[in-house]
């Protein structure tokens, strides 16, 4: 009983697969000719075929019953349920595969896009279109283009390989292979690909990211670039929103300014077009290119601002230049590019071939035609040191109030100390090079002029009061000036030193130690008084 059993379930089960697999057909004339199409029924007028959901009309066909294998030929109409209508001049259809071969004007359509080409082949079992000889699909916000592509209907996916081009009124995408869904109108880009803006024909070229056509917003991952009016924006990751203007880029990042010849780099940045500002942080660093050189300067926050006639350039915080014949440190930096001026602030340095100048402030101009050097300013109390030529323990020193300097083929030649001007100068024998004499001088103004780093002359513009000494009769007091610091230990003496943060404390200035000098004295005071370090409290009821 039991066999009977299974022989029934295995008999029932093979009829109904059987009946699956059925084509049905229907045609005003149904006809044979053994000799033209052996083993075919010729089918002709009003052809309708139907097989597992698909429902197929033609004008003539041919149905080859053995193979279950239907062949449609002239104004071939294919409809697959409420939502896919494909027309063509002939089709070919697998029923035991079911797959169908269609060629000649075939147009195929959903509620989504409209695909036309010449040959298509339609993988039933899949529910996937792939074409090997060009397509165009059309939907509702672009045309795409390839050479090689699938369609896969029940995600609505296009991946097309070769030759791939997108298009719609505000921009043109040329691809090796993507994937493209007509629904959302997202895109995967796998191979070198570039993204054109027809209106201003800004550029964006990646090999591998993410670009959602309907909103105009990109992510990209690898030799991401974009090419703006002004700018080209490189990174290993690059956000882009074209409608905000806005893009940012993560690691590796080089911004070229085409019309300033500036660079700026770093590992986080963010571009805002629309205000004309770029914001960069981690290893920022801005180069430009002065007389085949390049200036770098590195900051904790670099941020570049205004249209490229007036841009401005503002570095924040550990600020560090480096340039082959001049270095400079301070907390920030104050660029115009318009006019060319550099401004320095909080305790600021720079080194210019053999000589460390310091100030309150220092300016550096340049000419903006020629981009180089022209003139320096330092303001208040402005400082010049240069190693004596042969001891390392002796200093050439002029300090004063506030100094002009003016630059040579990028080399500092003249200054010029204005007010409270003090000289400390080693003098030796121009033949043997011994140290002779050491010349202390006072003057209100002193003018000097330098040649590759040293001191040529000196000129005292007002009358000076000074003593000059012999090495061995040099009184300490005398060897250095009030507010002397070497600060050697901070030059970066190649490009990469400008990352190194330096942990030094300077001294305070002559104004932070005036204010703080009584409070010291109290606090000696009330030292040796108790012999012990003093109270708050008695510090606070000893002023009062």
């Amino acid at each position: 009983m039991k066999r009977i059993f299974i022989l029934f379930f295995i008999l029932i089960s093979t009829i109904a697969y059987s009946q699956t697999r059925i084509i049905n057909y229907k045609a005003e004339i149904q006809d044979t000719d053994e000799e033209k199409y052996p083993g075919a029924t010729v089918l002709i007028g009003n052809v309708k075929m139907t097989h597992e959901g698909i429902v197929l009309t033609s004008q003539q066909a041919l149905f080859y019953r053995e193979k279950n294998f239907f062949k449609a030929i002239g104004k071939v109409v294919i409809k697959q349920g409420d939502t896919i209508t494909q027309t063509s001049d002939y089709t070919d259809y697998d029923a035991n595969s079911k797959q169908a071969l269609s060629w000649g004007n075939v147009v195929l359509k959903d509620p989504t896009m409209t695909l036309t080409t010449d040959t298509l082949h339609f993988d039933r079992l899949n529910q996937k279109l792939y074409y090997q000889n060009y397509a165009t699909i059309k939907d509702e916000t672009n045309t795409l283009k390839s050479k090689i592509g699938n369609y896969y209907l029940e995600n609505k996916k296009f991946t097309a390989t070769s030759r791939v081009t997108v298009v719609n009124p505000e921009h043109h995408l040329e691809s090796d292979h993507l994937d493209y869904y007509t629904e959302s109108g997202y895109t995967y880009l796998y191979g070198p690909s570039t993204i054109t803006n027809l209106e201003n024909k800004n550029r964006i070229y990646c090999e591998k990211g993410f670009y959602n056509t309907k909103t105009d917003v990109s992510h990209f991952v690898k030799k991401a670039k974009i090419f703006l009016k002004e700018r080209t924006i490189e990174g290993d990751s690059l956000y882009y929103d074209k409608n905000k203007g806005f893009a940012s880029a993560t690691n590796n990042i080089q911004v070229i300014d085409t019309l300033e010849n500036f660079i700026t780099k770093g590992n986080y940045a963010e571009l805002f077009e629309l205000k004309d500002s770029l914001f960069i942080v981690k290893k920022a660093v801005a180069i430009t290119i002065v007389d085949k050189d390049s200036m770098f300067v590195h900051g904790d926050t670099l941020l570049v601002t205004g249209k490229p006639e007036q841009r401005i350039v503002r570095t924040y915080h550990n600020v560090k230049i480096f340039k082959s014949d001049l270095q400079g440190k301070c907390d920030s930096i104050h660029t115009d590019q318009q006019t060319g001026l550099t401004k320095m602030f909080k305790n600021p340095v720079i080194w210019s071939d053999q000589n460390q100048i310091t100030g309150d402030t220092i300016h550096l101009v340049s000419n903006v035609e020629t981009e180089k050097l022209d003139s320096l300013k330092v303001l208040n109390n402005s400082f010049i040191i240069s190693k004596d030529s042969i001891s390392d323990d002796n200093f050439n020193q002029i300090k004063g109030r506030n100094m002009f300097g003016k630059f040579e083929n990028n080399k500092l030649r003249t200054l010029l100390v204005k007010g409270n001007a003090e000289s400390v100068y080693f003098n030796r024998n121009e033949k043997t090079q011994v140290l002779e004499t050491i010349t202390k001088e006072i003057s209100s103004n002193i003018e000097f002029t330098l040649s590759d780093g040293q001191i040529e002359t000196i000129k005292y513009l007002k009358q000076s009061d000074g003593n000059t000494y012999p090495p061995s009769k040099l009184p300490d007091d005398v060897r250095v000036l009030k507010g002397f610091i070497w600060r050697e230990e901070e030059q970066p003496k190649k490009m990469e030193d400008i990352f190194i943060i330096d942990d030094i404390k300077l001294p305070l200035n002559n104004e932070e130690e005036d204010n703080k000098k009584p409070l010291n004295d109290l606090n000696k005071a009330l030292e040796k008084k108790k012999g012990k370090k003093p109270k708050k409290s008695d510090i606070k009821n000893k002023k009062q």
